[in-house]
Formats: C-alpha cells, structure tokens, sequence
C-alpha cells in the first residue's frame, strides 16, 4: 500500500514539475490596438476576456494584455502600431477595422487577430476566409456592406421621404465603400443622398443638429467605431431631434433609434478570445479560418416610430427579430 502511494506521489511529482517550471517562464503578451476609446469599448473587451478565459488565459494570472487606445485619431494608428509591434508581444488583438489595417504592413511574424464590422477579403486583410494565411486571421460580422439594406429598411418605413442621409466619419478608410454603395442603393430607390460627415462628439452634435436644414427626412448611419462607442447616444439624439435614423446596434434601438440592423459585435470579439487562446498555445493564425458571422438582426423600436408619428408597416415589424414597445 505504502509503496503503491509513493509511487502515485512521484507520478504527481513528475506532472507537477513541469508546470512549475513552465510557471516560472515569462507571462505571455497580449497586445489590444483599437481605434476607439477603453471607456467605450467595455462590453466588447470583457467579451474578449471572457472567453480568452474559457480557452484558459485569464489576464493577470497567466497572460498580460497591453491596452493601446487611439481615441477616434485614426491617423495615429499606425504609430501605434508600429510600436505595440516593438515590444515584441506574442499576439496583436486588432479591434476594428481601421487597427487591423494599420497593424498588417507593421508586422508580418507577430500573430495578429481581428475582430471587426467589415469583410475581410474585399478589405484586403486575408486572401481567403477559410484559408486566410500568413499571420491573420481573425472574426467577422457583416455590418458594413449592410448599410444599403439599412437604407432599404428606412425607405420602406418611410417610403415619401425623397432626401435621405448618409452619417460617415470621413477618416475611417472604409468610408468611401461605404458612401459609394449606399449612393447606388439610392439611385435605384429614387433616393437623393445627402452624406455628413462627423469625426469627433462636436462634429456629431452639430451634424445631427444641420440635417433637418439640408433637407434629410430620414438618416442611415455609416458603420465605425466612434458611431459605435455613441450608439446610445445617437439613439437618443435621433430621437430628440426627431430625426428617424437606422444604425446597426440593438443599443442604438433600445435609446430612442427607431431601428436597428446588423451583426452582432460581441460575438466577434467572443470568436477573437478563443482564436487568441489557440494561437497562445502554438497554432498558427494561418491555419485558422475567418469565423464570419453572416446572420443580422432587426431591432424595431415601436414607441420611438410613434413618438416621431410614423406607422410601422406590418410586414417589417413581421420580420423584426425584436420590437421594443
């Protein structure tokens, strides 16, 4: 019996050494780059947390992450980049796309791993979704190329309105895409759009505050991190400024928007977490197929589409995944 016990001890042994030497090497790095601000992306970073936690790297006891924000200066990024880059962490989180553009030509052996609204072959991040290649790889939910639906959407709720708004932030390097795809959804509505510009809260509040003036009956905000930190106040402020206005965030419905329409933004930076925790424990990103996320939801807010005096069509608030009364 005695000896059957020290031999399970020396077993335990032989398994507990190695991790305690493997305890005493160096905390892996996790570098973050976002083109926003910390106090705006909490519930996105404590998605990514959590399932990095899942895949068993929790932060400040076995793997230290290095936070880099850009605070809406996109012309930053790449500065930023190039240093997180420097100090040689063992993967880069790009979270947005504006970041993971700045981070690719800054390294090409560093580990980097996406989480963004836009697809990432027509933006040139990866070749291929399922065989991306390199050192990127990454999470997806489709919210850019569904700005023209969102315009769709408005234009049925709203089918007399003749003049229709684009909000974009004219420094994010998908703006154009944005802005020429939305003007062809236009064209074959019988639309006129009339496209805003807003890059800081002072060129939003007084966008927001200019639209009635330029003739805009009805608002599709572009996709991008800054509108995404505000989606609440957004919301609200269409709601203030009776501007009827669609953005892509359930967030954005639930604070006085009348609609919402995309992918949802947390299960991208969920996605990211597990890759991150892959990667730590030594596959390759090349090796890891985009997770694209290709389902949306519409979010319809009732009493706001009332307080503004517009009538909900039955069969959009049919196709509604949630109706907020």
């Amino acid at each position: 019996m005695r000896r059957r016990e020290f031999i399970a001890a020396l077993s335990a042994a032989a398994v507990v050494w190695p991790l305690a030497a493997g305890a005493q090497q160096a905390m892996p790095v996790v570098g973050l780059l976002s083109s926003a601000s910390s106090r705006d992306y909490v519930p996105m970073i404590a998605a990514f947390r959590k399932s990095l936690g899942e895949a068993g790297f929790v932060e400040g006891r076995n793997v230290k992450i290095e936070y880099v924000w850009a605070d809406e200066q996109y012309d930053r990024l790449p500065t930023l980049a190039a240093n997180l880059v420097s100090h040689q962490v063992s993967v880069i989180v790009a979270a947005s796309t504006p970041a993971a553009l700045a981070l690719k030509p800054a390294t090409t052996t560093i580990p980097i791993v996406f989480a963004i609204g836009g697809d990432p072959v027509r933006t040139g991040l990866v070749d291929s979704l399922s065989h991306p290649g390199g050192n990127i790889t990454g999470a997806a939910h489709i919210n850019v190329e569904t700005a023209p639906k969102r315009l769709e959407l408005m234009h049925e709720l709203m089918p007399d309105v003749k003049i229709a708004g684009l909000l974009v932030n004219p420094t994010n390097p998908l703006a154009k895409s944005v802005e020429s795809a939305v003007l062809a959804a236009a064209g074959s509505l019988g639309l006129a759009l009339q496209v805003a510009h807003a890059r800081s809260d002072e060129e939003l509040d007084a966008t927001f505050a200019s639209l009635r003036g330029l003739g805009v009956g009805a608002l599709v905000i572009g996709t991008d991190p800054l509108f995404t930190s505000r989606a609440e106040k957004l919301g609200a402020m269409s709601l203030r400024l009776k501007m009827p206005a669609i953005y892509q965030y359930r967030e954005f419905t639930a604070a006085g928007g009348v609609m919402s329409y995309g992918g949802s933004i947390l299960d991208s930076y969920r996605h990211a977490g597990v890759y991150v925790g892959r990667i730590l424990r030594g596959e390759k990103p090349g090796d890891l197929p985009v997770q694209l996320s290709t389902r949306v939801e519409l979010f319809v807010n009732l009493k706001s589409a009332k307080a503004l005096g517009l009538s909900v069509p039955l069969p959009l608030l049919g196709r509604a995944d949630e109706v907020i009364e």
